[in-house]
């Protein structure tokens, strides 16, 4: 005799083919039994399929006929007999994203070791991309994200990996509004360096960005400082400068991609608007906000106009562009590399660090340190397949991974 609390896991393992599914599923159903829980995965063609059932009057009957089906597929089949439901996961519920090229197995010895330590479980495993990196995220419950995204990302820097924790919660499954930095986060270097060496003093300019960037420089007074070493530059120099310029990998996959979900995108720079406004209607990025050269008589001043775009003014960007499209803060992510976007980081739902300086990357909420900008994708659950599968319906081809 059985009690509504008794249960049948079902763990069918062995070579894929079609109909194993339902040849199992068959004897399930003549023996009126309930479906519970189930849950399928496939690697390298070995199938793995685990079902929890109620369990039926004559469970040996039951078992019996499931053994016949599993040795007439070739395959290997385990039945344990137990009491109740597959229970609502405990609280603390993160998704841990772990990327690496190559992904070792050392490291992810390491981070279930941390998951561990903090009394995480780690309920499910899916790939996310096998190239041009490898990303794998773990579905992650009882353990606090605060403390876990602490841990794993000292852990991460550590093993040279990239692991980003962010909270299981609704806010991954709607639109989105991205808010991306420009020089050397959208595009490859600093726009301001490329002008600068039109006017003979790129090495100048680049030491005083990169100690703007790392935070030892107030950046509206260094802005300043630099443009005024392009004083009487003729203009068309910025349409060279343009020409010149190279999107970061994977940029136009990450806008086209989030595009047909309904994302919404915002670049906000602390360069210039006569590059960063071609810039997105190139792309198809929705907002731009830059600073302005000024120009006067075909040459530039030395000086820009109206107030300077820096750190501050980057996070209240976010935060107009937001309320203007009708979405929340709590929806936005950001994306940058240097001090100057630390606030428009903070004030992000989503905060993430791109190949970015130290300072950023201590505070952001995630850090990615690989050259493609559509990783960012794998943090929001999108995979590579699901990727190409939506450029192959509208005609892009991709390149074939590696064997």
């Amino acid at each position: 005799m059985t009690t509504p609390d008794d249960t049948l896991l079902i763990t069918l393992t062995g070579k894929d083919r079609p109909g194993v599914t339902s040849a199992i599923f068959r004897e399930l159903a003549n023996a009126g039994v309930t479906v519970i829980d189930l849950e399928q995965i496939l690697l390298r063609r070995r199938l793995v399929l685990g079902v929890l059932v109620t369990a039926p009057r004559d469970v040996k009957r039951l078992r019996r006929n499931v053994e016949a089906v599993a040795a007439d597929l070739g395959m290997s089949v385990e039945i344990e007999r137990g009491t109740g439901d597959n229970k609502t996961r405990r609280g603390g519920r993160s998704h841990v994203t772990v990327i690496g090229s190559p992904l070792k197995a050392a490291a992810m010895a390491a981070i279930a070791g941390r998951i561990a330590d903090l009394g995480g479980n780690i309920d499910r495993i899916e790939r996310m991309a096998r190239y041009p990196v490898t990303a794998i995220e773990l579905d992650v419950s009882g353990a606090d994200p605060v403390a876990l995204r602490s841990q794993l990302a000292r852990e991460a820097a550590a093993l040279g990996i990239d692991v980003a924790v962010q909270p299981a919660t609704l806010l991954r499954h709607g639109v989105r509004l991205i808010v991306m930095d420009v020089d050397s986060t959208l595009i490859q270097g600093e726009v301001i360096e490329m002008l600068a060496a039109h006017a003979g003093h790129e090495a100048a300019v680049a030491e005083v960005t990169e100690k703007a960037m790392r935070g030892e420089l107030d950046f509206e007074e260094s802005l300043r400082a630099r443009v005024r070493l392009l004083a009487g530059l003729d203009a068309s120099v910025i349409d060279k400068v343009y020409d010149e310029i190279v999107v970061n990998p994977g940029a136009r996959t990450l806008v086209r991609t989030l595009r047909r979900l309904g994302y919404r995108f915002a670049i906000v720079s602390g360069g210039f608007s006569q590059i960063t406004d071609r810039l997105a209607e190139d792309l198809g990025i929705h907002r731009a906000r830059a600073n302005t050269l000024e120009i006067v008589d075909g040459k530039l001043t030395g000086d820009v106009v109206g107030d300077v775009i820096d750190r501050a003014g980057k996070a209240n960007a976010l935060r107009e562009f937001a309320a203007d499209l009708g979405i929340s803060e709590e929806a936005t992510i950001a994306i940058g590399d240097g001090a100057n976007d630390l606030d428009m980081l903070e004030a992000a739902g989503l905060g993430i660090a791109y190949n970015a300086r130290p300072v950023v990357r201590e505070v952001a909420d995630t850090a990615l340190n690989i050259p493609y900008l559509d990783a960012i994708m794998y943090l929001l659950g999108i995979s590579r397949e699901e990727i190409e599968a939506a450029d192959a319906a509208d005609g892009i081809v991709t390149p074939a991974p590696p064997i």
